[in-house]
C-alpha cells in the first residue's frame, strides 16, 4: 500500500495588509485596505480583518469599499517591498523541502512527505514554519497539513488567521462528506447557484465518500458542466492526484488600468489601449518568452461591473489587431461606459514548443 502524502498548503494572513500593518503599527488595529486612495478609482488588493468586519473584500472597488466603510484606511501598495518579503518566507519554506510550489507572493504548497524533520510529522513540520515566519519576518502564516493539495488549500481556511488545521486520512471521509461544492477551487458563485439549482450543495450530494458516481448523475454534470463535471467527481471525493511542482510556467501576462472616469466613446478608449502598449511591450522583453507568445487579447470592464475579453492566435504584438479585438469588445458594452481596460498575452508551453517527444 503506498503512503499517502503529506502536504501542507500556506497562506499568508492579509498579506499586503500585513506588511504595512508591521511596518506602521498605528495601523494595526484600524480597517485598512490596499489599493488606490479615496479620489480615485480603483480596486482593493486586499484588507485586514478589521476592514473585513464590515464586508470589505479583495477585489471589490474603492468606492463600494468606501460604503461600506467609510472609516476605511487607504494605502497604496509597494509591490517592491511585498516581492522582498514574499522571497524570504519563501526562502524560509526551501528550508524545509525543495518541493516548494509558489501560487502567488503569499501563497504556497510545500510536500514534506519525504521530510525528516520531527521525524516525517508534518503537523509539526507546518508548526515550525509558522514559528520560524512569524520570528524572521513578524508576519502571520495559516497552514492546513492534509493528503493532498486540494485538501491541504481547504484546510488552511479553516482557522484563519493565523491557524493551523490538520486533516488527516483517516479523517478525509467525515470532512468530505459535509464539505459545501463552493469551497472547491473553481467553484465559483454562478457554479454554486447553478449546482443547487440542480440540488446539489455539498460534496455528498455527487457521490458518497470511495464509491463511484451514478451513470445518471455523471451524466448530469457532463450536461451541465462539461468538462468541469470530472473536478467535481474528483474533489467531492476528496481526489487529487497534481503533484507540488517546483516551478509554475508562466501561461500569461498582461497590463490593465482602472480609468479615471468612464469612457463613452470607442476612440477615446482606443486611445487609452495605446497608452498601454508601452508597458506590455516591456513585460513582454522581461517575461524572456516573446519567441513563445501564441495569442493576445483585450478585456473590457463596464460601468455595471461587467467585464468581457476577446482573444485570438498571433505570434507578435500586433496594435491593428488588438484594436479589432477592441472594437469586438466594445460591441458588448450594452450602452455601457468603459471604467477599465487591459490587454493580455497567452503563451505556449516551452514543452510544446520543443514537442515533448516521450522517452
Amino acid at each position: 500500500m503506498i503512503a499517502p502524502r503529506k502536504i501542507i498548503h500556506l497562506d499568508m494572513d492579509c498579506f499586503f495588509a500585513a506588511v504595512e500593518m508591521r511596518d506602521n503599527p498605528s495601523l494595526q488595529h484600524i480597517p485598512l485596505a490596499i489599493g488606490g486612495n479615496r479620489h480615485e478609482r480603483g480596486v482593493i488588493a486586499t484588507c485586514n480583518y478589521p476592514a473585513r468586519a464590515f464586508g470589505v473584500r479583495s477585489a471589490m472597488s474603492t468606492h463600494e469599499a468606501l460604503k461600506r466603510c467609510p472609516q476605511l484606511t487607504l494605502v497604496r501598495g509597494n509591490m517592491e517591498k511585498y516581492k522582498t518579503v514574499s522571497r524570504q518566507i519563501q526562502a524560509i519554506f526551501l528550508r524545509y523541502t525543495e518541493l516548494v510550489e509558489p501560487l502567488s507572493l503569499d501563497e504556497a504548497y510545500l510536500d514534506v512527505s519525504d521530510c525528516s524533520l520531527f521525524k516525517g510529522s508534518a503537523t509539526l513540520i507546518a508548526e515550525d514554519i509558522r514559528r520560524t515566519v512569524f520570528r524572521e519576518t513578524g508576519l502571520t502564516v495559516s497552514a492546513g497539513v492534509a493528503p493532498n493539495k486540494f485538501l491541504a488549500k481547504i484546510a488552511s481556511d479553516e482557522h484563519k488567521p493565523n491557524g493551523l488545521f490538520v486533516l488527516s486520512p483517516d479523517k478525509v471521509a467525515d470532512f468530505i462528506a459535509t464539505l459545501p461544492l463552493r469551497r472547491i477551487p473553481g467553484v465559483g458563485q454562478k457554479t454554486a447557484e447553478k449546482l443547487a439549482k440542480l440540488g446539489l450543495t455539498h460534496c455528498h450530494d455527487i457521490v458518497a465518500y470511495g464509491q463511484e458516481p451514478s451513470t445518471q448523475m455523471l451524466a448530469l454534470l457532463l450536461k451541465h458542466f462539461g468538462s468541469l463535471a470530472n473536478t467535481l467527481i474528483k474533489r467531492s471525493q476528496g481526489i487529487d492526484e497534481r503533484p507540488v511542482q517546483q516551478s509554475r510556467e508562466r501561461k500569461s501576462i498582461g497590463v490593465e488600468q482602472t480609468l479615471p472616469k468612464d469612457l463613452e466613446q470607442l476612440e477615446q478608449v482606443k486611445t487609452e489601449l495605446l497608452k498601454l502598449l508601452p508597458t506590455l511591450e516591456q513585460r513582454l522583453l522581461q517575461s524572456g518568452k516573446a519567441g513563445l507568445l501564441q495569442k493576445i487579447g483585450v478585456k473590457l470592464k463596464f460601468s455595471d461591473f461587467r467585464q468581457t475579453t476577446v482573444e485570438t492566435q498571433s505570434k507578435q504584438l500586433n496594435l491593428a489587431l488588438f484594436q479589432q479585438l477592441l472594437e469586438q469588445a466594445w460591441q458588448r458594452r450594452q450602452d455601457k461606459g468603459v471604467r477599465l481596460i487591459g490587454m493580455q498575452l497567452g503563451f505556449k508551453s516551452a514543452c510544446e514548443e520543443q514537442l515533448c517527444l516521450p522517452f
